[in-house]
């Protein structure tokens, strides 16, 4: 569960950040609420992981898929480019969480 719960608190924060953009500074009501909603239910998920994943582990996790994820939500609904240097950032990016989950003692598995 506690993977689930931090996949949860993932999209939660991505889905956030994401309306952060259509918000307009929060001057537009419903994507506002979907920015304060979608933190409110990502922390309250990313707690009930740390009852598991230790919490190093679990914010190197969730910023690292998260970092992946906002970019790709970027290029996908407001047309931001990703170039070569970004594409290989997020690739090491999401090798580390890999590597992190295989390979760490300290990972909850």
């Amino acid at each position: 569960m506690p993977y689930l719960y931090l996949a949860i608190a993932i999209v939660s924060e991505v889905v956030a950040t994401s309306l952060l953009k259509a918000s307009g500074e929060f001057t537009r009501l419903w994507p506002s609420i979907g920015v304060v909603l979608g933190y409110a239910v990502a922390f309250w998920f990313l707690t009930l992981t740390l009852r598991t994943i230790p919490v190093g582990i679990a914010y190197a996790i969730w910023s690292g898929i998260g970092i992946v994820l906002v970019a790709a939500a970027g290029w996908i609904f407001y047309g931001q480019k990703l170039d070569a240097a970004a594409l290989a950032g997020s690739g090491l990016i999401v090798a580390g969480v890999v590597v992190i989950n295989l390979f760490s003692k300290t990972a909850a598995h």
